[in-house]
Formats: structure tokens, sequence, C-alpha cells
């Protein structure tokens, strides 16, 4: 008896790129790889988080946005509506739940909003700890990371060549 291949659609959306293996995990899937209060694990961003949390913040984007969005551009953003307002958490909770969604994380402790609002610099260090224990390099950015992959990084358009042409 023979079975169906398996289509593409079948497979359950794992957030890696098609053709990339996926990095091993240190958690469960479906759970967080460390906890909320875990900060001194990476003594460094716990660090830079607390006293420049722009940077992190910007970090963390552009691997959840896939680098569809920079470093620099969310991490300016960033600066500019926590110096303006204040509330700067409402923008870093957005990203929190597209991570969830991508890896199939639980709303824990409570909602993401709560978690940002509360401890914004906890919940950047756990984002951040969570992409580097999935195999990112969070410092490198979405192409780099992909280029270390395998990946292939940004796509140049068929029939286009790399490098100066004349």
């Amino acid at each position: 008896m023979s079975y169906p291949a398996k289509k593409v659609e079948d497979e359950p959306v794992t957030g890696t790129p098609v053709g990339v293996s996926a990095p091993p995990v240190q958690g469960a899937v479906g759970e967080w790889s460390t906890g909320l209060c875990d900060c001194f694990e990476d003594f460094g961003n716990c660090c830079l988080t607390c006293w420049c949390p722009c940077i992190t913040f910007g970090r963390i984007a552009e691997i959840v946005d896939r680098g569809s969005t920079s470093c620099g551009t969310s991490g300016a953003l960033y600066a500019l509506i926590m110096s303006l307002t204040g509330c700067q958490w409402i923008y870093s909770c957005m990203y929190r739940s597209k991570l969830r969604a991508e890896y199939n994380l639980p709303e824990s402790p409570c909602c993401d909003c709560c978690i940002h609002f509360c401890c914004e610099p906890c919940a950047l260090c756990q984002q951040h700890r969570e992409l580097t224990n999935r195999g990112f390099d969070v410092a490198l950015g979405w192409n780099l990371n992909m280029e270390r992959r395998g990946g292939g990084g940004a796509v140049n358009p068929p029939g286009m060549q790399q490098g100066m042409t004349r």
C-alpha cells in the first residue's frame, strides 16, 4: 500500500525559511527556552538592554521581520517613541506577539502588553535569548544569518548578477 506524498501545505509553519534546516532549540516546542527573569544568562545583553534598549529592540525587530526592516530603523523608531511618549512598550509588545506566533510560544506568564509595560528590559532580554537559542546571532542581522545558514540572505531577481557589470 502506498501513501500519497506529503504536500508542503500540509506541513506546519516553523518560522524557518524553506530549504534551511531549523537550528536546535533548548526549550521544548511551544515553550520559551528561558524564563522571563533569566536576564543574567547573557550578562552582556542584559547590560546593553538596561542602558540602551533601542539597540536590543532593533536587533530583535530585524530578525522577527526577516530583514524587511533594519535594526537601525526599528531602534531609532523605538528611541523616538520612547523619548516623545514613553510608550515604547506598545511598539515592542507587537514584536513579542510576532515572535510568539512564529515559534508557537505561549503568552506567559501574562499577556504580552503587561509583560512589556511592567518589565520591558526583561521582556527584550528574553526575546533576544530566544532568538539566540534558536540559532540566530542577533547582532549580525537577518541577511548575514541567512548567509551563515546557507539561505542566501537577500535574493537577487532572476537575470541580475551580483557585483558591478557594464
